[in-house]
């Protein structure tokens, strides 16, 4: 029997992408016999491009991406559901999918009679499901509805039904596709020890999932897909930091470019500053009620607003706990000895996170004029994960802004500890001895 449980070499997998003239173009490319390298490129979509790994026998392989970066594509191949359009897929074993769950059940007839004909589908005889009929519906947690027809189930039931008859076919090869919220906590309790089960009797799992802690975990190796194409391989601790850094490079990106868009729009409606006295009074009596924008006299402007890591590299994301520094560049044309600096944080809903200003610091401005910069450093950016807004903005003392920039500042934070609130303060817990948890995984 051989060592290598899956194995995909050179394997892409293209569709065509349906239009107005898709069946005068098929036609043409089913005579010529060559139907892909006749379609035009905008009539095809690649999901996998020249992909190859390989899964050795009794390991637990995770696949990781975005949306749309091929990995359900990959396990349908692997399935047999789909086939490649170039390369090879070789699988040893008898596969169990669980990937549409319960794609075979007939919603007119009871759930009972869809459990032996989804088994006989699944490979089994009628013999070997009558023996784990029992278990099959203990598991699912439908003793009591086994006997009522699918169509009256929950998709909770229906899922859990499609989920217990797939596990209970006893393969060589398990194929899992984001099937963990198929119920509750408990029940996803359940999929994952029966998983680790599995795992312990030296049966071979291909994992897709976007729980990167379940893959760094559970799995003994991953692969990372992005675009169709294999980025990273192997140690999954390695593979999901990669991929995770690439996330945060395009989060990065995607907030850098609506908060462009949101300045732009402010200037476009007006706001975009300094241009003269406005009325400013309307915002700073209530700053909370005030939308997005731009405003202020401009006897100092903001002229840049730049987030920093610890080593003074811009970025936009964040990790709890990290130092994060907001540096803004400022000038004055001339003298200016009546200033303030300050800065406010606010959720996405514009829930007020915190706010301060050199003057409530008790700094009191002297000079300035020509170019220079502000930073405010946190050394702990002690916040639970989450989209964060700034204000940043230069006034007087009594609040009349020189320029004051409201919510065009975004910057995120991660965590891989999914707590609640806003803040995350720094503590410990404490246990009386006769209180004992199991060591962290």
């Amino acid at each position: 029997m051989s060592q290598t449980a899956i194995a995909l070499t050179n394997v892409s997998k293209i569709y065509r992408r349906y239009g107005g003239k898709q069946f005068s173009t098929l036609k043409s490319a089913l005579l010529s016999g060559d139907l892909v390298r006749r379609l035009r490129p905008d009539e095809t979509f690649q999901a996998l491009n020249d992909v190859s790994f390989s899964v050795p026998r009794g390991s637990t392989f995770g696949v990781v991406g975005r949306n749309g970066s091929g990995k359900s594509t990959t396990l349908k191949l692997v399935a047999g559901i789909t086939k490649p359009t170039m390369g090879t897929v070789q699988v040893d074993g008898r596969i169990s999918a669980l990937i549409e769950l319960g794609a075979g059940f007939h919603p007119e007839i009871s759930g009972r009679e869809n459990v032996f004909i989804n088994g006989i589908m699944l490979g089994l005889t009628k013999k070997e499901i009558t023996k784990r009929f029992d278990e099959i519906v203990e598991f699912a947690e439908l003793t009591e509805f086994i006997d009522a027809p699918v169509k009256t189930y929950s998709s909770g039931m229906y899922m859990r039904l499609g989920f217990a008859v797939a596990i209970h076919v006893d393969p060589d090869v398990l194929l899992v596709d984001e099937v963990l919220a198929v119920g509750d906590e408990g029940f996803t309790h359940k999929c994952l020890d029966k998983f680790g089960d599995f795992k312990r009797r030296g049966k071979t799992i291909l994992l897709v999932t976007h729980s990167l802690g379940l893959v760094e975990r559970f799995c003994d190796e991953a692969v990372w897909l992005d675009a169709g194409r294999k980025k990273a391989e192997g140690d999954p601790t390695r593979v999901v930091g990669t991929y995770v850094t690439d996330v945060a490079r395009q989060e990065e990106r995607f907030l850098a470019t609506s908060d462009e868009k949101a300045k732009v729009e402010a200037g476009e409606a007006g706001q975009e500053g300094p241009v003269g006295p406005v009325a400013a009074e309307e915002h700073f009596h209530d700053m909370n009620q005030a939308g997005e924008g731009r405003w202020g006299s401009g006897g100092v402007e903001i002229s840049g607003v730049e987030f920093q890591d610890e080593t003074g590299h811009a970025t936009q994301v964040f990790h709890t706990g990290e130092t994060m520094r907001v540096v803004l560049d400022v000038k004055a044309s001339a003298p200016v000895r009546d200033f303030v600096f300050g800065i406010g944080l606010f959720t996405t809903d514009g829930v007020s996170v915190y706010g301060t200003n050199t003057f409530i610091e008790e700094l009191e401005s002297d000079r300035f004029e020509g170019e220079g910069q502000v930073t405010l450093s946190v050394d702990s950016l002690d916040l639970v994960e989450g989209t964060y807004k700034l204000d940043v903005a230069v006034h007087r003392r009594d609040g009349s802004p020189y320029d004051y920039h409201r919510l065009l500042h975004t910057f995120r934070v991660k965590s891989r500890i999914k707590d609640g609130g806003i803040y995350r303060p720094k503590h410990r817990w404490e246990f009386s001895s006769d209180i004992r948890f199991k060591p962290p995984k």
